[in-house]
């Protein structure tokens, strides 16, 4: 593929760079973008968190450095010469084995522990421009989507709607898809795989001309990806499901304005125009939840305060509102808390009715 060469090309100069830096004597650096808190910003035109304009620098002759920067040149090889040149994907365990070893002539091992080859990949999207995806790094996939699309994966025509009970298993890497047709009015997207199971079985996507995806928990990076493509290259309306509560908030909130963790792939994941559906404390007084109610502890407490002072919750009205009413409850609700209003409530009444009525929070 041609983004592979491009991405082979600006690893070997990578690699140059360095070797001329050691042919002329001088101490070997590494540059990029700094990847810290001090240098993440809410890009208010954009609406989306990104990374600002301090750069750091990685020293091999620099005790505190040298480690870190002998991992990001090493991943980067088994990238280049393992996973690039052979066209094949690894996962992000995988990379890690690759490069745990000892470095010759010590008894200190490269890597210790998966999360420092995790952050090296994470320094070379930063340096390359590359995703990870477009490096041939995967992650574990945990989601699934059912709709009326047809796509090809490396060759194989797959229909989404023709996928069972369990609905086709999202790859961990969505970029090489191919939409073959794609008949929908809108994506609707939910955390729980259990609620995804009871929209699936109820054929709410075929009802209701839409596809649905799920995950378990926090969104993926591939989900995010497939959901800004299709919201993109389709122009679909991306409607978010999650539980009332703030961790559920928050994953509305990654999928909108991205996270900090992924400040710098920002551009790649994000969907300013995503809008949340539910379930919202108002739905909890319309549809009498609060016997289901989930008392909050200090955590829910100290991530509500969190949450909602981030820069595009904590001048917005109607989400400062939601914050209030959960603490004001002193309490959480689940999605799944429907199924006490009849076990397809949510497919035949509550989602189509919220719909209609625009009910959505931005």
């Amino acid at each position: 593929m041609a983004s592979d060469t491009k991405s082979k090309k600006v690893l070997e100069d990578f690699g140059n760079k360095i070797v001329d830096q050691i042919k002329k004597g001088k101490n070997p650096q590494i540059e990029m973008s700094l990847r810290n808190l001090s240098n993440i910003v809410y890009d208010t035109k954009d609406k989306i968190l990104k990374l600002g304009n301090k750069m750091s620098s990685r020293e091999f002759f620099n005790v505190a450095h040298s480690k870190k920067f002998l991992q990001t040149v090493e991943v980067a090889s088994v990238i280049k010469n393992e996973l690039l040149s052979s066209g094949k994907h690894s996962s992000l365990r995988d990379v890690f084995y690759m490069v745990k070893r000892t470095i010759p002539g010590t008894n200190v091992n490269l890597v210790d522990d998966q999360t420092e080859s995790d952050k090296a990949i994470e320094d070379l999207e930063v340096i390359t421009d590359f995703s990870r995806e477009q490096l041939h790094v995967a992650a574990n996939k945990m989601g699934s989507v059912a709709g009326k699309v047809i796509i090809e994966d490396k060759g194989d025509t797959i229909d989404w709607s023709r996928m069972g009970s369990g609905g086709w298993s999202i790859p961990s890497i969505t970029d090489e898809l191919i939409f073959k047709k794609v008949n929908a009015k809108y994506v609707l997207y939910m955390e729980k795989a259990a609620v995804f199971e009871r929209l699936n079985e109820d054929k709410f996507w075929e009802k209701n001309d839409c596809i649905i995806i799920s995950s378990q928990g926090q969104t993926t990076r591939g989900i995010r990806r497939l959901l800004q493509r299709l919201y993109e290259e389709y122009k679909l309306p991306i409607y978010v499901l999650t539980d009332n509560d703030v961790y559920g908030f928050y994953i509305y909130s990654v999928i909108k304005y991205g996270s900090i963790a992924l400040a710098h792939a920002s551009e790649r994941l994000t969907i300013p125009g995503v809008k949340f559906i539910g379930i919202t404390g108002d739905d909890v007084l319309k549809y009498d939840l609060k016997k289901h109610y989930i008392k909050l502890d200090e955590k829910d407490y100290s991530r509500i305060k969190q949450v909602s002072e981030y820069a595009w919750f904590k001048d917005n009205k109607d989400w400062q509102r939601q914050f209030k009413l959960m603490k004001d409850a002193g309490a959480k609700v689940e999605i799944q808390s429907l199924t006490s209003k009849g076990i397809s409530f949510i497919s035949e009444s509550y989602l189509p009715e919220k719909i209609k009525k625009k009910e959505f929070l931005e």
